[in-house]
């Protein structure tokens, strides 16, 4: 066994005990070949949480073969829909009970503030959980006419089996439960690899699968890096599909390793550079907000992150003005201290990433009218940065940065602010500000993006599907269309009164 250890939250004057091991077949285990650790950082402090087991190749075999006994014996087809809604909605009410302990976690290992956490991303998780537990009595194929007097034909969607689920460090338990609640409610077993970057709340919430009772390797967890754990499953000749939410360039390493290896099904959430146009017709206040929120919040750490905005031309000037009073009145700060409406970024490699792009937006000529100045003293902090004055060449307007960092445009026709917003190889998100129905409805339509919000942006809902169009990913999350990803379809040609003649 896998000895927990026990954080120290000085802030709060309190103790989480946290497991460190490989949660495999429902015990915290030590890795069978390697004493490699990943050692979990504190954004906001740069310091060392705790270290747990880094997962290797042998170790992802391990879970893999504990997941396929789970499919074939205790899960699977084996269960009723009846029954994995019970426990599914019994992993809901243990993430709901220990919902403050989970958010100071999340708040410890990401940076976010833990307000944040517990309200937004774990509330919205419970939710995530509860709907998918509602659809799990409910997975039903069709009864096809063929030939009513001799034949009929029936299909079954099956849970497709053993799933390695790959999620990132930006919503460490919102992608959990994403990829989770829809496998968990089809029958399927799941290999669930959490960042190297935050990987204390997959560890957490694996103890709450054991305590809701589900079988030994319904899920396994382990913590590994990228290029191990990662690049195991996806290649792994077990494993029936892959679910990956991350980077386009690592998107693209999944989908190859699938191909290579049993061609398993995948879907992809991938990267983003979503464009936000601001129409003249608009609510500018209410839009300098949702603006505002779709560069800030999760400290601009958001696939679907709004970092293009473009405005017509005849408000550009006191929308630019209302939207900089708006971000100056965000606290960055500690996410364990209740005034802080955003976190530092999540690791020293990311804050370097977004200084990068924010050096290169000077360099390039753009103009930062807020921002760009960095912090004395420790944490990870990047105090949102707008630029103006932007070009469509610029590095900070073609190329995805992941942190508080906005570009600002203008246009003066509908289908210039179209042109500007599609001028990108991503289609991931994208929003609009118009009190014109009939303009809403044209530009929405005419945006290349899996997501359109209309005069709102990066709101979610469980029941509504999410997923990227050209290089920000293939499939759906979320909705029923999330559980398409999981099962497989099989068709049954049933003969109850045709004879077959012989020979032919």
């Amino acid at each position: 066994m896998a000895k927990p250890v026990t954080i120290n939250i000085a802030a709060l004057n309190k103790q989480i005990n946290v497991p460190t091991g490989l949660f495999i077949n429902n015990e915290f285990v030590p890795s069978v070949d390697s004493q490699e650790l990943i050692h979990a950082v504190n954004p906001a402090t740069e310091e060392v949480i705790c270290s747990v087991v880094a997962a290797s190749p042998k170790d992802i075999d391990l879970a893999v073969a504990s997941a396929r006994k789970a499919f074939q014996t205790t899960w699977g087809k084996n269960v009723t829909g009846f029954e994995r809604s019970k426990l599914i909605h019994k992993l809901a009410d243990l993430i709901e009970r220990d919902a403050q302990e989970l958010a100071e976690l999340e708040s410890l290992n990401n940076g976010k503030p833990m307000k944040i956490a517990r309200d937004f991303d774990i509330g919205d998780s419970v939710q995530c959980l509860r709907y998918y537990a509602g659809w799990a009595d409910k997975i039903i194929g069709q009864t096809i006419e063929v030939d009513n007097k001799t034949k009929l034909a029936f299909t079954r969607h099956e849970p497709i089996g053993v799933c390695g689920q790959i999620i990132p460090w930006n919503y460490p338990i919102n992608m959990w439960a994403w990829k989770v609640a829809p496998a968990l409610a089809v029958g399927c077993t799941i290999v669930m690899k959490p960042s190297e970057l935050c990987p204390l709340t997959a560890l957490k919430l694996s103890e709450l699968v054991k305590e809701a009772g589900f079988p030994p390797g319904v899920v396994n967890t382990v913590p590994s890096l990228g290029p191990v754990g990662g690049a195991a499953l996806a290649a792994h000749p077990d494993v029936d599909k892959v679910a990956f939410t991350g980077s386009t360039l690592t998107g693209r390493k999944v989908m190859e390793a699938a191909a290579k290896s049993n061609l398993k099904k995948v879907s992809l959430e991938l990267g983003g550079k979503s464009p936000h146009l601001v129409f003249e017709s608009a609510d500018l206040d209410q839009a300098a907000n949702w603006a505002a929120l779709g560069i800030c919040y999760n400290s601009g750490q958001d696939c679907t992150a709004g970092s293009r905005v473009y405005v017509q031309e005849s408000v550009y000037d006191k929308f630019v003005e209302l939207l900089v009073s708006k971000v100056k009145e965000l606290v960055i700060g500690d996410g364990l201290d209740d005034k802080s409406g955003g976190g530092p970024v999540v690791s020293k490699s990311q804050y370097d990433r977004v200084w990068g792009y924010i050096e290169a937006g000077k360099q390039e000529g753009a103009k930062p009218i807020l921002g760009g100045i960095k912090r004395a003293g420790k944490g990870y902090y990047v105090d949102p940065t707008i630029f103006t004055e932007i070009r469509p060449d610029m590095k900070i307007v073609k190329e995805e940065i992941f942190g508080p960092v906005l570009s600002v445009g203008r246009f003066s026709t509908e289908d210039e602010a179209i042109s500007l917003a599609n001028d990108t190889t991503y289609g991931l998100g994208a929003g609009l500000h118009s009190n014109d129905a009939n303009q809403c409805m044209r530009v929405s339509s005419a945006l290349e993006a899996g997501t359109v919000w209309v005069n709102q942006y990066n709101i979610l809902n469980n029941n509504v599907p999410f997923g990227g169009k050209k290089q920000s990913g293939i499939g759906r999350e979320l909705g029923s269309y999330a559980l398409e990803e999981y099962t497989s379809v099989k068709a049954v040609h049933w003969n109850f009164g045709e004879k077959l003649d012989w020979p032919l």
